[in-house]
């Protein structure tokens, strides 16, 4: 069965092979065009699956020259032909070339599609063993140290997990301004070769592997970085009666105690017991 015209964007594994879906496997096999970071790892992986090219070229398509490979593979879209185009791992677009690509077919009214799988960012979420409801993907910090404090000292007080990507040449620097900036208490965890044969990931806090990565040395291949939350300083009874006075002036009793409550991270039965007594008073 032939694939609608479109741009498809094809997640592929990030270190097993076998982490690919079957639907990626079914756009590579029917796609008109395909389009990769890396043609040569592309065609591997192709022939790993016993995808056959039938004649198809794999066309390059990378940050250096996405300028002069976009129109070619947007004319062919508008043509009515459908384009598949894989990163060198992982999820396109997802701190790896196609933006620029998905951005312009976007606004020429052509059609994009997302065939999901293996990402980074998702899997050291995974095993972590860190908070997941809230989390936000920073991508690679600067590599100059001062630059790399100040993006951090920005992101500090962000109420979520946060997930870098990192070079294994800088990830001892790289934790020492995480330490230094975020606080060294904060949990953190080192997630290396993510589903390939010598993954690891190293939990603690930032003060402590700092110090352990640097005494070791660079480690060996892929790298991210999963940070936990900031903690929160439980609230002085002044501070919540104030956080909830000026609650309930626009909002009943029970929002307001739920509002409060997620603010401060107390528990919302105490809160609401509290305002119940203010109420009273």
């Amino acid at each position: 069965m032939a694939l609608s015209p479109g741009l498809y964007l094809v997640a592929t594994p990030i270190g097993t092979a076998d982490d690919i879906t079957l639907r990626a496997l079914a756009i590579l096999r029917q796609a008109d065009l395909l389009a990769a970071e890396d043609t040569r790892n592309a065609r591997k992986l192709m022939e790993i699956h016993g995808v056959p090219l039938n004649g198809r070229r794999v066309l390059p398509y990378h940050d250096h020259n996405g300028a002069q490979a976009r129109p070619r593979l947007l004319k062919a879209i508008a043509e009515g032909r459908s384009v598949a185009y894989v990163s060198d791992a992982g999820t396109p677009l997802i701190a790896d070339p196609g933006y620029r690509l998905a951005q312009e077919a976007i606004a020429q009214d052509l059609p994009v599609t997302a065939a999901p799988g293996a990402s980074a960012v998702l899997a050291a979420l995974s095993v972590a063993g860190l908070p997941t409801d809230r989390f936000l993907f920073a991508g690679f910090l600067p590599p100059k140290s001062a630059a790399r404090r100040t993006e951090l000292t920005a992101l500090a007080q962000v109420p979520a997990t946060l997930v870098f990507y990192e070079s294994p040449r800088r990830l001892a620097a790289c934790l020492a301004d995480m330490a230094g900036v975020l606080g060294g208490s904060r949990d953190a965890a080192v997630c290396r070769e993510l589903t390939k044969r010598f993954e690891q990931v190293r939990r603690g806090t930032l003060a402590g592997l700092a110090p352990a990565y640097a005494d070791e040395g660079p480690p060996k291949g892929e790298v991210v970085i999963v940070v936990g939350p900031p903690v929160q300083t439980p609230a002085s009874e002044a501070d919540l009666d104030s956080a909830l006075a000026a609650a309930m002036r626009d909002n009943s009793l029970k929002d307001a105690a739920s509002i409060v409550a997620e603010a401060t991270g107390l528990p919302r039965k105490q809160v609401y017991a509290r305002a119940l007594e203010l109420r009273g008073a």
